[in-house]
């Protein structure tokens, strides 16, 4: 998928960044708290026909579940504009994935430190789709707090990617993960242009 310049920053760059986790991490939430734009957002009632599909246990409080992707956008000074696409969470539309992150030049894996376990399936994704990619530990209210390092051995990370603690709900905090993802992203397809120029000599 290709896009313009935005019109708010005139000959400006613009990307792609996929926000990606488990079912309930914070996703919707972290896409409307940095998107300049009115987020585009496709969410749908949780109901009782979810029962014994989705497991919702960890999350008793979530009425609504995107079931296509979320949408926004956000300017980063003047030259770059990063186009946000959050995927569906529940594994039943994890089919979509493939859509969602096509032209992407990196994701954000949102993890949640009480289901821990639901972020090895977008971590094995992206690491097979060979996407950039970093981890955001979204600290939600009263849960247990880890240090990043701590997160990392629990994943089976390399200590290449990397791993910071957020808060979805902030706008700066949010925003960090983007300007890091966007970093990490740039310095691996730079990184890849000069192994490829050095294996021509």
């Amino acid at each position: 998928m290709d896009f313009g310049p935005s019109s708010s920053s005139a000959g400006a760059a613009s990307t792609k960044i996929v926000v990606a986790g488990g079912f309930g991490v914070g996703k919707t939430t972290l896409v409307g708290a940095v998107s300049e734009i009115v987020p585009l957002r496709t969410e749908a009632l949780v109901t009782n026909a979810s029962s014994g599909v989705d497991d919702l246990a960890s999350t008793p409080l979530k009425s609504t579940t995107t079931v296509a992707m979320d949408f926004g956008r956000i300017t980063l000074g003047d030259d770059l504009v990063l186009y946000l696409f959050g995927t569906p969470g529940q594994r039943r539309f994890w089919f979509m994935w493939d859509d969602l992150v096509r032209g992407a030049i990196g994701a954000v894996v949102l993890v949640d430190t009480q289901r821990l376990d639901e972020a090895f399936a977008a971590v094995d994704y992206f690491e097979a789709k060979q996407l950039p990619f970093i981890v955001a530990v979204n600290e939600f209210d009263g849960a247990q707090r880890f240090p990043v390092e701590e997160v990392r051995e629990a994943l089976a990370l390399p200590p290449s990617i990397p791993i910071l603690a957020i808060d979805a709900r902030d706008r700066e905090s949010a925003k960090a993960a983007l300007v890091r993802v966007t970093e990490y992203a740039l310095d691996q397809i730079l990184g890849g242009r000069e192994s490829a120029a050095a294996s021509h000599y």
